[in-house]
């Protein structure tokens, strides 16, 4: 990515001074999710020094061609709101394929109370009020363990506007946002659909065309967003941190 001006200077000590931030998306062919990434990778950019992006779908450059590119023990961070397939399984093949030891992997953003604000946010720029039946519409993971998080992350939601939110998954998993729609509409009440994704793209397309009553905008590049992911990083280098838990 190209950088808008110098590199933030960060105190003498900080380990992050001594590795290569990466921020690992899915990937799609909306210019509008591409962007949505770079405006993240910017905004991290901006606090921690240059921050490169990488997918594992759709579009490149991939983990393992940006972590060979890099000169300093790259620390990467999955832009992913559960950890699914491409966490478990495709961001650690990456690592391997690179040949790179010093490499860590950050856990997944989500579930996250952070993330449970900016979907409150989203809910009511999208005319969302108390009352609302709400769904949280993921992506959906053949991964019971991801389902769980999604779940988990609804109730987080829950815990901020007061309500019940039912979950319904755009693809692989059960119930289905059509589904969790389909209940909620017998109740007589609004139903509005809260986006359990970070950028727009073909799975968030779809939500329009399940006849809600309004439909959130994704995530996005929210400030919070920003935080976790450098929060992230800061605990993946931490020299307190679980090894275990972010070696791959």
């Amino acid at each position: 990515m190209t950088r808008r001006g110098s590199d933030p200077i960060l105190p003498t000590g900080d380990r992050l001074r001594d590795i290569s931030p990466v921020l690992v998306a899915h990937g799609t062919r909306n210019p509008h999710g591409v962007n949505v990434i770079a405006e993240i990778a910017e905004a991290v950019s901006d606090r921690i020094g240059t921050t490169r992006t990488a997918f594992v779908d759709v579009l490149g450059p991939t983990p393992a061609e940006v972590i060979a590119d890099v000169d300093r023990p790259a620390v990467l961070v999955p832009a992913f709101l559960a950890s699914g397939y491409h966490v478990r399984k495709d961001i650690p093949r990456h690592v391997v394929a690179a040949g790179r030891a010093d490499t860590v992997v950050t856990r997944a953003l989500g579930p996250d109370p952070g993330i449970a604000a900016v979907a409150r946010l989203r809910l009511i720029e999208a005319g969302w009020e108390p009352g609302d039946a709400v769904i949280l519409a993921a992506a959906g993971s053949s991964d019971e363990s991801a389902c769980g998080q999604v779940h988990l992350a609804a109730r987080q939601l829950e815990s901020l506007i007061g309500g019940r939110v039912e979950v319904g998954f755009i693809t692989t998993a059960s119930p289905s946002v059509p589904e969790a729609l389909e209940r909620a509409s017998r109740r007589g009440r609004r139903v509005v659909i809260a986006s359990y994704l970070l950028a727009p793209g073909l799975f968030h397309n779809r939500l329009h065309t399940y006849g809600a009553d309004a439909v959130a905008d994704p995530l996005g590049a929210d400030r919070r967003i920003v935080d976790l992911i450098v929060t992230r990083m800061r605990a993946a280098v931490s020299p307190y941190r679980r090894n275990a838990a972010v070696r791959r």
